[in-house]
């Protein structure tokens, strides 16, 4: 495929990254220097000047596109950069759109304007750390098959159950039906077998019904009821999608943030939720707003390191009882914030984004039902958990599953039957006609259900 990608900041970048190895890339960006670096570290195209200019545009042979991202730092460029690639024939086309007013007219932006995407980084991060605070047991959660089956991430803690088991005698110690599909081990990725025993540290991920996995962290002990007291610093556009989304599940929300003017505008936004004028890094603050009652921290502010320091003093100050999770963006502190465990859970606005454009980049490759109808990245991005459908021209359906000869870094985590009935796979299933499946493989190039088998 033709790509083009317009504006080189951190989704531009991480979208090159991915999309670089099998796709013909072109990047516009009008800063030079982001321009050349980008050209210098991947095997990509590159144009400086205004995307949204139809000089730019065609010097940057846009006609030729199969897809067209604006992902630069204004909305209303984004939007006019996709409309003049539209003109000159671009057949899909996605822009970052960030403002809730532009927000509240994607449907007419759809299909009046002919965009074919429009992604909102606020909105969707913020969807990210409320299916956290649902589950908070997990450090990340995703689901497929409509939230029938769910993937979660957690890390082993030490003088539990779990260090020292062997994966073959999980169901025999637990009685409950999950698969652990990938384990991230000191840099290590591993699609482990059932002679694999954990240890202490390990970051497992785990699929299962949404019940089984309640019942496995109760029987761990470790299991977080639903959070029902959320604390919130940054009063910005993705505290307000959060805080949204926070009350309409019925939980309490508190915003600190010490910007006045953010705090009124929050309060009159959100009049159901307690907005404060603080430091957020102020610990005394913390302590009197209640931090040691509350059952969910979160920080948000623009900067990674403010963020970090309020949710290790927050976690400090609250114990085991209180889920903490910071935004971070800088993929440095995220990687070291990640290794050395030291938050609960950590999001990443960039990532998120990214994720979102390649699953409908997946997409658009579709000629058929079986092949990828929902993605997610996981460990570091180095594994996928991909989703397909078993339609009519999938010669292994009906085959029991230790007949087939499987690519080597691959597992099938879960099957999700057409009546709803979940099967954690064992060499005895079969797979049936309008099964979900769902498989997790360190080939992130995947794309077909046909492609699980080994040539």
């Amino acid at each position: 495929m033709k790509i083009v990608i317009v504006g080189a900041g951190k989704v531009g970048v991480a979208l090159t990254r991915h999309l670089a190895v099998e796709n013909r890339v072109t990047v516009i960006d009008q800063n030079p220097h982001l321009v050349e670096n980008i050209i210098n570290i991947y095997d990509v195209m590159g144009v400086c000047g205004n995307g949204a200019s139809y000089d730019v545009q065609k010097e940057a042979d846009v006609e030729q596109a199969d897809l067209l991202i604006a992902t630069t730092s204004s909305d209303e460029i984004n939007i006019l950069t996709c409309l003049v690639a539209k003109k000159m024939g671009v057949q899909h086309t996605i822009a970052r759109i960030r403002s809730p007013e532009y927000g509240r007219q994607l449907r007419f932006m759809r299909s009046e304007l002919g965009l074919s995407m429009a992604i909102n980084p606020e909105a969707a991060t913020a969807r990210e750390i409320a299916r956290v605070l649902r589950f908070p047991t997990a450090m990340k959660l995703e689901s497929f098959s409509k939230g029938r089956l769910e993937l979660v991430e957690y890390r082993v803690a030490e003088h539990t159950a779990l260090d020292g088991t062997r994966l073959s005698e999980l169901y025999r110690n637990f009685k409950v039906r999950v698969l652990i599909c990938a384990v991230a081990r000191q840099g290590e990725t591993i699609i482990p077998s059932g002679d694999f025993t954990l240890r202490a540290g390990d970051k497992i991920y785990l699929t299962a019904a949404p019940r089984e996995l309640e019942k496995f962290f109760r029987l761990l002990g470790v299991f977080r009821a639903r959070a029902s007291s959320v604390m919130i610093v940054g009063a910005s556009k993705m505290c307000y999608y959060l805080a949204s989304e926070l009350l309409e599940m019925g939980m309490s929300v508190k915003i600190i943030d010490q910007n006045e003017q953010r705090c009124v505008e929050m309060s009159e936004k959100l009049p159901r939720a307690l907005v404060i004028v603080g430091d957020g890094t102020d610990s005394e603050l913390l302590s009197e707003e209640g931090i040691s009652q509350t059952d969910a921290f979160v920080a948000i502010t623009g900067l990674d390191e403010a963020n970090i320091l309020m949710a290790l003093s927050a976690a400090k100050q609250s114990g085991d009882c209180c889920k903490v999770v910071a935004k971070i963006n800088r993929k440095s502190l995220l990687e070291l914030v990640s290794t050395e465990s030291l938050i609960d859970s950590v999001v990443s606005t960039g990532a998120v984004t990214t994720e979102l454009i390649l699953q409908y980049i997946r997409a658009m490759k579709n000629a058929s039902a079986s092949k990828v109808k929902t993605l997610h990245r996981i460990v570091d991005e180095k594994v996928e958990a991909l989703e397909f459908s078993v339609t009519p021209d999938i010669s292994f359906a009906g085959v029991p599953l230790r007949d087939l000869n499987l690519k080597r870094g691959l597992l099938l985590a879960g099957i999700v039957r057409q009546n709803g009935q979940i099967v954690i796979p064992s060499g005895n299933d079969v797979l049936h006609l309008h099964d979900d499946v769902i498989v997790v493989t360190t080939d992130t190039q995947l794309e077909d259900l046909r492609d699980i088998l080994a040539e």
